[in-house]
């Protein structure tokens, strides 16, 4: 997975909270709840990420997932009409996601984790297929694992020092 430090006080972000649970522990005394949040953020310009936090309360959960999710912003390309370069397979765990481009106005198709993902990068036609595991946290993470480790037409050409002509064919 390619890693660029970003500086998310340049930009722009919004979240959205994917998942939000109770979960317990039990102790001697009884059961300690708290509950976990899973949130995605993004600029809605090419940068996304996610993050979880668990407290005692809600809205301080909620925060602590801001602000891991802030710390684990991405990178991703697109194409001239808001898709992905090409089609590519994430996986996470035993989560995994299927990346598909499309043309323009076919919009975003995908299921709840991963429509999160896309919305909150910026991408305006996908079509993505979630496989296997269903876990939300996994299916995030496959998300963002596949949009990262895609490469533009340039970054190949520079790769194999050619042109991006004779890439595309």
């Amino acid at each position: 997975m390619k890693r660029n430090i970003i500086d998310p006080n340049t930009l722009e972000l919004t979240d959205t909270l994917v998942e939000l649970r109770r979960v317990s522990k039990t102790v001697k005394g009884g059961r300690n709840s708290r509950f976990a949040a899973l949130v995605v953020v993004g600029d809605g310009r090419g940068h996304v990420g996610a993050g979880t936090g668990k407290a005692k309360e809600v809205p301080e959960a909620i925060r602590k997932a801001k602000e891991a999710a802030t710390r684990h912003i991405v990178e991703i390309p697109r194409d001239e009409n808001d898709s992905i370069p090409h089609d590519f397979v994430g996986k996470f765990g035993s989560a995994t996601v299927m990346l598909k481009r499309a043309p323009e106005g076919t919009g975003v198709i995908a299921g709840g984790p991963a429509r999160a993902v896309m919305e909150k990068a910026g991408i305006r036609n996908i079509r993505t297929k979630s496989l296997g595991s269903n876990n939300k946290h996994n299916v995030v993470l496959a998300a963002i694992e596949g949009l990262t480790s895609m490469y533009t037409p340039e970054e190949i050409a520079r790769l194999r020092g050619k042109s991006v002509e004779e890439i595309l064919g």
